[in-house]
């Protein structure tokens, strides 16, 4: 095992995935890919971009977003694991499997949260759909 994909949504359940990633990379001498998927520009789904103070929200947060993926992934170094972190745009799950097979990931790792049932009947989940999408091994670590 030489890559590992490790995906983050800023929700403060981050170290517990990071601190399970850096257990896993550590033992396989692995790097490990820190993705951030974050949803697609609205011009670019189609939708009218809105006044300035919409893009001007969305670009600090977006400055936050890879602040703290920069962050973290220096939290991982210190650890003596090789790691770099992703921030891209677009629909999280097809973005998650196809960064997974760009950078000929063997694991990818992301978190369960528990959702009620509306959410669930209307959203889905992102681990689900990785589940059952992908063809690489997923590692579901439960962060509630």
């Amino acid at each position: 095992m030489k890559n590992i994909l490790l995906t983050i949504d800023f929700d403060n359940n981050e170290i517990v995935l990071i601190d399970k990633a850096i257990e896993i990379a550590a033992a396989f001498d692995a790097k490990i890919w820190l993705l951030h998927v974050v949803s697609p520009e609205p011009d670019f789904v189609g939708l009218e971009v809105g006044p300035q103070y919409i893009r001007d929200t969305r670009a600090e947060e977006l400055k936050r977003e890879r602040r703290l993926l920069s962050d973290y992934t220096d939290v991982i170094k210190l650890e003596n694991v090789s790691c770099e972190g992703i921030l891209i745009q677009g629909a999280t799950i097809e973005m998650i499997l196809k960064e997974a097979e760009k950078l000929k990931t063997d694991l990818i790792i992301i978190g369960r949260h528990e959702h009620n049932l509306m959410y669930k009947a209307f959203f889905g989940s992102v681990a689900s759909g990785v589940i059952k999408k992908s063809k690489i091994p997923v590692m579901i670590v439960p962060v509630e």
